[in-house]
C-alpha cells in the first residue's frame, strides 16, 4: 500500500501509517522548520548540518533562496515564499523524471502544489503513484487553529480553506481513500448572522462533490493507548468505485449501517450540491456509544477504552524522565520498542542521537527551561489546587488570579488552600500555615491573564492543549517547571529515537509562521493514533479487494 501525506508536520501521522504497512510516496509540508524534523527522522537527512545536496529527496516548491543556501531556506517565512511566480522552485523540470519524487518531501504551500497539478505530466505522475500504480491513500491534518476550542474561533480565517484545498488535491490525484484529521472543535457550529455553520459537514460535502463518500468519526488518542486526552475529528473518504466494493464485500452490520448513511448523504449532495442543509450525515462518536466501534475493522480505535483496558497516565509517560534510576513503564517500553519496530524511519536513527543517549543517559529534546521564582510560585499553587477535592475552591482561586477581585474568593477557600500543603513565595521560599489574609497576600503577585495554565494530574492522561509550553507544569512536588519537548512528545506517543529539530520555541510576530519544536509536537497527530487509523484503512482497503484469510 502507498500513500501521500499532506500537511505532514513533523511526521507523526506518517510514522503511525508506516508502522501499519503504508509506504510513503511523498509528503508535503508548508513549514521548513517542521520539514527539517520530518526529513531528519523519515528521510535520514540532517539538513541543518549537511545542507541540501542535489541528490537529497527534499524539494522546495517555492523559495526566495537557491537550493545551496540551506540555512536561509530553513529559516524562511513560508507565507512570503509561497507563490510560483518569481520564486525558485526545485520542481522545475522534475515532471520529466518523476521517479526522483518517490519517498520525498515537498516543502511549500498545498495551493502551489495544486497549481503544479495542472501540468499534465506532473498530474499523471502523481495519479499513477509515481510508477507504483494507483495511490491507495492521501492523508493529512490541515492546520486547525481557527477551528480549535482552545483559542479564538474564526470562521473567516483563511486557514479554514485548507480542507477544501485538500479536497481539490484528492480530486486531481484520485486515490482510493482519503484520511483527514482535525480538532474536535470542527464539530461545533459557528454562529454566522444568526445561522449555524458546521464546518465538518461542509468539508464532508466538499469531498462528496469531488466524488468521494465520507465516513466521519470522533475518536480519542487516549483510547488507542496514547498518554493524552486528545479527541479528534477524522474523515475517511472513499472513491465511489472503491466504496461500492467495500459495501458489497462487507458482512459487518454495524459498518454496513454507517456506510449506508454515508451513501445516502453522498446521493443527496449529488442532487443539491452545496445547498444541502445540515442534518443528513452522522459522525460516529467513540465516547458516546456509536456501534461502529463494535466492528472488528475498527477495534484498533478502542483498544484502550475502559472498562476493557486502563488509560495511560502522565506518570506512565514521563516519570522516568524526572530523575535517574527510575524504571521505564510498559508504555515507554512499548513506544520505544514494539509500536514502530517495522518502520523505515527507525533505520534513520542518527549517530549523534546514539552518542547523546550514551553520554547523557537521557533522550534528546529533554532540556529543562528556566522559570522565574514568580512562575514557580504560581506552578506550585496549581499543584496544590490539583490536590483539592472542592471545585469551588479551585474556581474561586483561579478567578482571583485572573481578575484580582478579592470579593471573588472566600475566607473558607483561602483557609482550605493554606492548610493543604506548602506554597511558594515570589522569592522562592517554601511557606505553610498561613492565615487567610496572608494567603491572599501571597496570591496577589501571582495574578495572570493566562486562562489555561494548570498542573498535570499524575494519574490521568495529559490534556490535549499542550502546544504552548508555558501553559502546563509538571505534577511532581519537587519540581515546579514547564514540560520539556521530550515529555510532551511522550504524551503524544512519539518514541525517544524520534528527534525534534529546529529552534525550541519562539514568540512575538514570529509565532505567525514559525513552527518550533514545542509547536511541532503539539500540532502532530499522535503516532499511536496514526497507527490505529492505518490499521482501519488497511482493513478497508483489503475489504475492497478481499483475499482468502486476509482479515
Amino acid at each position: 500500500m502507498n500513500h501521500i501525506e499532506l500537511f505532514a508536520g513533523c511526521g507523526g501521522l506518517s510514522l503511525g501509517l508506516e508502522s501499519e504497512g503504508f509506504n510513503l510516496l511523498l509528503a508535503n509540508e508548508l513549514s521548513p522548520m517542521a520539514g527539517e524534523t520530518f526529513a531528519y527522522n523519515h528521510l535520514g537527512l540532517n539538513l541543518y548540518k549537511n545542507g541540501i545536496k542535489d541528490e537529497d529527496p527534499v524539494y522546495w516548491i517555492s523559495s526566495e533562496y537557491p537550493r545551496n543556501n540551506a540555512e536561509a531556506r530553513l529559516k524562511e517565512n513560508p507565507q512570503i515564499a509561497s507563490g510560483l511566480d518569481g520564486r525558485i522552485s526545485d520542481l522545475d523540470g522534475l515532471e520529466k523524471t518523476p521517479e526522483k519524487l518517490r519517498n520525498s518531501l515537498l516543502i511549500g504551500s498545498i495551493l502551489d502544489l495544486n497549481t503544479l497539478l495542472k501540468r499534465p505530466r506532473f498530474k499523471k505522475a502523481l495519479k499513477g503513484g509515481l510508477g507504483d500504480g494507483e495511490v491507495d491513500l492521501v492523508s493529512g491534518g490541515p492546520p486547525c487553529q481557527s477551528f480549535s476550542m482552545a483559542g479564538m474561533r474564526q470562521h473567516s480565517n483563511q486557514r479554514n480553506s485548507l480542507p477544501w484545498a485538500f479536497a481539490e488535491f484528492v480530486r486531481q490525484v484520485q486515490p482510493k481513500m482519503a484520511l483527514l484529521e482535525n480538532v474536535t472543535g470542527i464539530l461545533r457550529a459557528f454562529d454566522i448572522d444568526g445561522e449555524k455553520y458546521y464546518a465538518w459537514y461542509e468539508v464532508a460535502k466538499a469531498f462528496a462533490i469531488e466524488g468521494y463518500i465520507p465516513l466521519c468519526l470522533h475518536v480519542n488518542a487516549k483510547y488507542v493507548g496514547a498518554a493524552q486526552n486528545r479527541p479528534r475529528f477524522i474523515m475517511l473518504a472513499f472513491r465511489k468505485d472503491i466504496f461500492n466494493k467495500i459495501l458489497k464485500n462487507n458482512t459487518d452490520k454495524d459498518l454496513t449501517d454507517a456506510l449506508n448513511n454515508a451513501h445516502q448523504f453522498f446521493n443527496l449532495v449529488k442532487q443539491k450540491g452545496e445547498k444541502l442543509e445540515y442534518g443528513h450525515l452522522n459522525y460516529h462518536d467513540v465516547a458516546n456509544g456509536s456501534s461502529l466501534y463494535n466492528s472488528h475493522l475498527f477495534e484498533s480505535l478502542v483498544s484502550h477504552r475502559p472498562p476493557n483496558s486502563k488509560l495511560v497516565s502522565t506518570r506512565d509517560a514521563i516519570d522516568d524522565l524526572n530523575g535517574k534510576g527510575k524504571n521505564f513503564s510498559n508504555y515507554v517500553k512499548m513506544i520505544n520498542n514494539q509500536a514502530y519496530k517495522n518502520t523505515e524511519a527507525k533505520q534513520y536513527k542518527h549517530n549523534e542521537w546514539k552518542t547523546h543517549l550514551k553520554a547523557e543517559s537521557i533522550p534528546a529534546n529533554q532540556a529543562h527551561r528556566g522559570n522565574s521564582n514568580k512562575v514557580r510560585a504560581r506552578f506550585r499553587l496549581y499543584q496544590v489546587l490539583n490536590k483539592l477535592e472542592s471545585k469551588t475552591v479551585k474556581r474561586e482561586i483561579k478567578a482571583y488570579l485572573k481578575t484580582g477581585d478579592e470579593s471573588i474568593v472566600s475566607k473558607k477557600s483561602l483557609t482550605s488552600l493554606a492548610t493543604q500543603d506548602w506554597l511558594l513565595t515570589v522569592s522562592g521560599e517554601r511557606i505553610r500555615g498561613l492565615s487567610p489574609m496572608e494567603t491572599l497576600n501571597l496570591l496577589a503577585p501571582l495574578q495572570t491573564k493566562k486562562q489555561t495554565q494548570n498542573a498535570l494530574d499524575a494519574d490521568k492522561p495529559a490534556p490535549a492543549a499542550l502546544s504552548i509550553p508555558d501553559d502546563t507544569c509538571h505534577y511532581d512536588d519537587n519540581t515546579q517547571r514547564t514540560l520539556t519537548v521530550r515529555e510532551m512528545a511522550r504524551f503524544q506517543s512519539f518514541p525517544d529515537w524520534f528527534v525534534f529539530r529546529s529552534k525550541v520555541t519562539t514568540g512575538g510576530h514570529m509565532r505567525r509562521y514559525q513552527v518550533p519544536q514545542y509547536t511541532q509536537v503539539g500540532n502532530a497527530v499522535p503516532p499511536l493514533l496514526g497507527k490505529a487509523l492505518g490499521n482501519v484503512c488497511k482493513n478497508l482497503l483489503v475489504l475492497q479487494s478481499p483475499r482468502p484469510n486476509s482479515l
